[in-house]
């Protein structure tokens, strides 16, 4: 991360105070797009947070970088295709060297203290969550939120880590109780669905 991109705010955290309700909407965004802005959109009405933060990743370690954009690159397409006053973007993660979901989530959990946090992620995501490093930790950390996906929905539902936390699922009526649960807690949201994605997107070029 050079001295001009973190000048220019791309690893500046957004404001926050006590009692925020925020949804962290981690990813790649390579290159962001109007689903991820859909999925904003209908997570933060029914789960009725008052923000919504993208964490840009530097990288996602089970995936090719080989195409991946520059991050400031990234943050900034991110932020002239937000037109929502209550999603903030930032890529943070670079400016401290974390890799991980997980390393990114326990530090903004201790950083954000008095806040409630929920993750978000894509349902397709569920479906190999549990590759991911330390997931047990994670779905410890803080609630999620899992949405549906064109085609993920059976398979993710089905998927070792949804069957594991069966138990801890609550129902999508009650998905705004879902910042104040104490984790693990998660809701599978159906609902407005977008065929998008990065990889379509990138495949086109």
């Amino acid at each position: 991360m050079s001295k001009r991109e973190h000048i220019a705010g791309i690893t500046k955290l957004p404001i926050f105070a006590p009692n925020m309700r925020i949804g962290l909407f981690g990813g790649s965004f390579n290159p962001p797009h109007s689903g991820h802005r859909m999925v904003s959109r209908q997570v933060m009405k029914r789960l009725q947070l008052d923000a919504i933060w993208w964490l840009v990743t530097p990288g996602n370690p089970l995936k090719d970088h080989a195409d991946l954009l520059p991050l400031k690159q990234r943050v900034e397409q991110a932020r002239k295709l937000i037109t929502l006053p209550n999603v903030h973007i930032t890529g943070f993660e670079s400016a401290y060297g974390f890799n991980y979901t997980y390393q990114s989530l326990n530090f903004l959990k201790q950083r954000l203290k008095g806040c409630k946090l929920v993750w978000i992620m894509g349902a397709d995501n569920l479906s190999q969550f549990h590759q991911w490093e330390r997931h047990e930790e994670i779905a410890k950390l803080m609630p999620m939120v899992i949405y549906a996906r064109p085609g993920s929905n059976q398979h993710s539902l089905n998927s070792r880590t949804a069957t594991r936390l069966a138990k801890y699922r609550i129902d999508e009526h009650d998905a705004k109780l879902l910042p104040s649960m104490k984790a693990p807690a998660w809701v599978y949201l159906r609902g407005i669905m977008s065929g998008l994605s990065s990889s379509k997107i990138r495949a086109k070029k």
